[in-house]
C-alpha cells in the first residue's frame, strides 16, 4: 500500500481546484526549473538546480538523466540517495489529482538505485537501497532493497537473494 494522504473536495474535481492546494505562482517557478533541469546535461548544475530550487533532497553523485520529470507541484516531497540513477523521461510524482480527492506522498528512492528509462514512480513509494527497476515500469508499491522489479502492473523479478546468486555473490 503506498503511503499517501487524501484530501476530499466537493464541486469539480480536484484538478480544476488546483490552486486551492497548491500556488500558481510555486508552480510557475518549478515548471521554469525543472524545464530547464529536463535539458540541463550538467548533472552537477541540475542538481543544484533541484535542491536549491525545488527543495529536493538528492544525494551526492546522483544522476537524472534528460528529460526527468520530477513532479511540479509537490517536488520537495522527492528524496533521492546517493549515487542512484535515474534514467531518461522518467516521472516522479509526489502527487495525484482525482475526481472527489487529491492524494499527496512522498517518494523515497535509495542509494544505488538504477531506475530505467521511461518508468513512472508514484506518490507514497519507497524505492530500497540497490533496486533495480527496469525502463517502462510503473511502480505502483515499494521496491524492496535490492531487487529487480519491471513491468505494469510492476512485480519482483528478483528478490535481493535471487539477484546476489545471478552475481554470484551468494552469502551463504
Amino acid at each position: 500500500m503506498r503511503r499517501t494522504t487524501k484530501y476530499p473536495v466537493s464541486g469539480a474535481n480536484s484538478l480544476w481546484q488546483i490552486y486551492k492546494t497548491v500556488s500558481f505562482w510555486k508552480v510557475i517557478k518549478n515548471f521554469i526549473v525543472i524545464q530547464i533541469g529536463r535539458y540541463t546535461p550538467f548533472l552537477p548544475l541540475k542538481n543544484w538546480l533541484y535542491r536549491t530550487f525545488l527543495h529536493m533532497e538528492i544525494g551526492e553523485k546522483t544522476a537524472l538523466a534528460l528529460m526527468v520529470m520530477p513532479d511540479i507541484m509537490f517536488p520537495e516531497k522527492i528524496k533521492v540517495g546517493r549515487n542512484s540513477v535515474i534514467g531518461y523521461n522518467t516521472t516522479l510524482l509526489a502527487h495525484e489529482y482525482l475526481i472527489d480527492e487529491y492524494r499527496l506522498g512522498d517518494v523515497v528512492i535509495g542509494n544505488e538505485v538504477m531506475i530505467g528509462a521511461n518508468s513512472t514512480i508514484l506518490p507514497g513509494v519507497v524505492i530500497g537501497d540497490r533496486a533495480v527497476v527496469a525502463a517502462g515500469t510503473v511502480v505502483h508499491k515499494d521496491v524492496p532493497a535490492g531487487s529487480f522489479v519491471a513491468g505494469n502492473p510492476m512485480r519482483i523479478i528478483y528478490t535481493k537473494e535471487e539477484m546476489e546468486k545471478r552475481k554470484g555473490h551468494s552469502n551463504k
